[in-house]
């Protein structure tokens, strides 16, 4: 017997949109701040370790907390 998960309703995908922009909003921030007096913000973000991006930096990052609220 195979259990099938349920699709998530419409106001959970709402719900992790929004923490998916508000994170990602405040990762880039810090990535930002700490591109302007020159320290390695990859280092301090956990999953941005290999990106040469920012965005692709921040984004790997938010993907990484967020495997963690699931």
């Amino acid at each position: 017997m195979t259990h099938l998960a349920k699709p998530a309703p419409h106001g959970d995908s709402k719900a992790m949109l929004g923490i998916f922009v508000l994170s990602f909003t405040l990762l880039l921030l810090v990535a930002l701040c700490a591109l302007l007096v020159a320290s390695p913000w990859r280092s301090w973000l956990p999953g941005a370790e290999g990106h040469k991006s920012l965005v692709g930096g921040v984004r790997a990052s938010v993907y990484t907390f967020m495997s963690y609220l699931s």
